[in-house]
């Protein structure tokens, strides 16, 4: 029991770097360094290895990939279009891959 490797590959760094340029970009480079310090927060409490993540439903390829999910956060319950933050990775017992970091926009 404990913690598995947890390793970001490229198109999920990647895309949570296009999301932080954006925040700097509006004049806010302190919110942009908050939000990349709690995905990696985030991205890093993924390594305990007691807890199952459910299969993606969101993407039929990550499912046929058998990628796992999670959301990272969801905003907009109140309006026909949520935004959420989907994070795919495959695991094992001993490391997590974090192959996908989305933003994605769905019709509630």
């Amino acid at each position: 029991m404990g913690k598995r490797k947890v390793n970001i590959l490229e198109p999920a760094a990647e895309a949570i770097a296009e999301v932080a340029h954006f925040i700097e970009a509006k004049g806010l480079p302190q919110t942009a360094k908050k939000f990349v310090d709690e995905v990696f927060e985030f991205l890093g409490n993924l390594a305990d290895e007691r807890i199952l993540h459910k299969q993606c439903n969101y993407n039929n390829v990550w499912k046929y990939l058998n990628y796992r999910c999670v959301t990272y956060k969801k905003y907009g319950n109140y309006s026909p279009l949520s935004n959420h933050h989907f994070i795919a990775f495959f695991e094992n017992r001993i490391v997590i891959h974090i192959r996908q970091y989305e933003l994605a926009l769905q019709a509630s």
